[in-house]
């Protein structure tokens, strides 16, 4: 499912660090060169590049690429670069900072990684930040978007695919009283969403739609100016659809006026080695146009070239 190219004959990791260096060299940058191998290493590649730079030059690969890029360019290349769970922390640690109620990057992160992802990228940000994720959730978000997304940061779901169709029926009842109550910050249907596995709340939602007739988001539309509401079906897609949800993200991101880049940054260098192909085909199917295609029309210049490497454009 990822769509990261990697050649086949792959470069010492020596000779990687060296060309980089070379990229670096002189009056102007070689930002092709620069593209042409970070764009095509995966992650454990790409880690072992940056030990090996900073062991061969003195200095971390990060600030080598901050004082070279600029821009989105530079700010595609360095999320691409950081170590998964450092991104993911980052990339936390800039949403809790910045949080207002539109804003779904936590949720993300917390729905669509494993459990044991989660658990690396909580541990980054204890190591990168001097303090828990958990603490700057409490401290930057407030009121229901709190109630809903510390727990949600905080979850290690079974991974398995055994479901409990009891259960599944007694909590999909659970979910319908709430919602007619209009409930949607109740502690029971957050606890639901925010503990049992992705197969356990499959089949919830299934039994949801099979014996009340509206699949749960249609029901979570009542109120469309609801802001919460609108984070809880984003968190219903993410962890039921993860494709469907990002394909939205980034169709949001470049159909608006004036391209969302950092919306568009995000989900391309996180989901690149992981679902990228899913995305795709979803992205196409509702908009009618390859995502590629719409990236070259929406961006220009070096931030184009990298963001079609790493969706897998043959002629990036």
């Amino acid at each position: 499912m990822s769509t990261l190219i990697v050649p086949q004959q792959v470069p010492s990791v020596a000779d990687d660090c060296e060309q980089l260096r070379k990229a670096f060299a002189g009056w102007g940058t070689n930002e092709d060169l620069i593209i042409s191998i970070l764009g095509h290493r995966n992650a454990t590649q790409r880690k072992q590049i940056r030990q090996t730079y900073a062991e061969m030059h003195g200095e971390d690969l990060l600030k080598a690429l901050d004082k070279e890029l600029t821009n989105d360019f530079e700010s595609l290349v360095t999320v691409w670069v950081l170590d998964p769970a450092e991104r993911d922390a980052f990339l936390a640690n800039v949403a809790t900072k910045k949080f207002t109620s539109t804003n779904q990057v936590l949720m993300e992160i917390a729905c669509t990684r494993s459990s044991h992802e989660l658990l690396l990228a909580r541990q980054a940000y204890h190591a990168r930040y001097k303090k828990s994720l958990e603490e700057d959730v409490a401290q930057h978000v407030t009121g229901d978007f709190c109630k809903l997304l510390f727990p949600l940061v905080c979850s290690y779901r079974y991974e398995g695919d055994e479901v409990n169709m009891s259960l599944a029926k007694s909590e999909a009842k659970i979910i319908r009283d709430k919602i007619e109550k209009k409930s949607y910050n109740d502690e029971e249907l957050i606890r639901i969403l925010a503990t049992r596995s992705r197969a356990q709340i499959n089949a919830t939602l299934n039994q949801y739609k099979n014996e009340f007739g509206n699949d749960i988001n249609k029901d979570l539309k009542t109120e469309p100016q609801d802001e919460f509401l609108a984070l809880l079906r984003a968190t219903v897609k993410c962890l039921t659809s993860p494709a469907r949800y990002f394909a939205k993200v980034l169709r949001l991101a470049i159909e608006r006026r004036g391209t969302d880049e950092g919306a568009l940054t995000r989900v391309v260098a996180t989901r690149a080695e992981v679902d990228m192909k899913m995305i795709k085909e979803e992205y196409q199917r509702r908009s009618s146009v390859h995502l590629e295609r719409a990236i070259g029309k929406d961006t220009h210049g070096d931030y184009e070239k990298m963001l079609l490497a790493l969706v897998g454009d043959e002629s990036a």
